[in-house]
């Protein structure tokens, strides 16, 4: 299992950089950050000095949508980053959720995000692609490489992402949710042909290290509204019995409201209706061998990444207990079992 840090582009830009640098010198391999250039700093500007300063750390949205960029600029950032740095940058793409909703747009729909996947990839990998009626590719563009994983909830998103998606990001880590939404991105991407088992999977939670339940639980409780935005879309779409977990659906009853400008902060307000069993559900909590245990299954169930969110007041010990006992507990365990069979 890789491991991935997800950070907010809050300010000072320097402090973004000194966790990522801290991220990748206790042995993560990806950092992700939120995407809102209205809520924080603009992140590609970051990943420039970010993979400026660090030698081996991917960088990439988690992530970015198809409404609020073009999506030749789009290509052209990754594929610039990738001639300055080598190939490290990575794609996280949705449909689009505060990026888009806190200046009062909608998410975009699948078959934009189907389109855009396509052009993004193709133009960043040194790739011609035909759009708007032209055909397109960066001149000055060569040897590129770029993934495009899709991040989803609902049954069409999971379809398309097996269908066309490098990766899939599966912003909680419950693991009967987990597993039902593993399974459907794979059988879409066996109805269509490709190898399920090519579809990268990346789990996206707050982790926190520690003991103090009640503490990491109200410094966590923003993720549960946060993904509680995307599962009312899917409630008003599908309603409560489309095809989606209950254990998905049901924890939304009391939901009412959100404020973007307190999206993904510990304290935000609107998320009074997240119960402490959902928190325990979707997050990662407690000591170093309860994440242990946890990341275990996880990767049972077929996560090759877990990404974890540090939107909470104990980031730099999260990662110093990552990089000193969990990431290294868990690939001596892949090692064991790898050698045993």
């Amino acid at each position: 299992m890789e491991f991935g840090a997800v950070l907010q582009c809050n300010p000072p830009a320097a402090r973004t950089v000194h966790l990522a640098k801290l991220a990748e010198a206790y042995g993560f391999s990806h950092l992700w950050t939120f995407d809102s250039h209205l809520l924080w700093q603009e992140p590609y500007v970051l990943y420039s000095q970010i993979l400026h300063e660090t030698k081996r750390i991917t960088v990439g949205p988690m992530v970015t949508n198809p409404a609020t960029r073009d999506w030749t600029v789009t290509a052209s950032l990754f594929a610039t980053l990738n001639e300055m740095y080598g190939n490290r940058t990575i794609c996280g793409i949705g449909r689009g959720d505060s990026a888009v909703r806190v200046g009062g747009g909608k998410p975009t729909t699948l078959a934009v995000l189907r389109e855009s996947v396509h052009v993004i990839r193709e133009l960043a990998n040194s790739r011609p692609v035909e759009y708007n009626g032209s055909t397109l590719q960066f001149p000055w563009s060569t040897g590129s490489s770029l993934e495009v994983w899709v991040a989803a909830y609902g049954p069409k998103a999971l379809a398309l992402t097996g269908e066309v998606a490098d990766g899939y990001i599966l912003q909680l880590a419950d693991l009967d949710i987990a597993e039902w939404m593993i399974g459907t991105v794979r059988s879409a991407a066996k109805a269509a042909g490709r190898d399920p088992d090519s579809i990268k999977i990346c789990v996206a939670a707050p982790m926190y290290i520690g003991t103090d339940r009640a503490h990491m639980r109200e410094q966590c409780r923003w993720f549960g509204g946060m993904v509680g935005n995307h599962v009312a879309d899917i409630v008003t779409r599908y309603g409560t019995g489309g095809g989606v977990p209950k254990a998905l659906t049901d924890y939304i009853a009391d939901r009412h409201g959100y404020d973007y400008n307190e999206h993904g902060r510990a304290g935000n307000t609107h998320a009074d209706f997240v119960s402490d069993e959902i928190v325990e559900r979707f997050c990662v909590l407690g000591t170093p061998e309860e994440h242990i245990a946890k990341l275990r299954a996880l990767a049972d169930l077929g996560v090759d990444q877990f990404a974890g969110y540090l939107q909470h007041d104990n980031k730099e010990e999260t990662l110093r207990v990552y990089g000193e006992t969990v990431i290294p507990r868990l690939r001596q365990a892949v090692t064991a079992t790898t050698v045993s069979a």
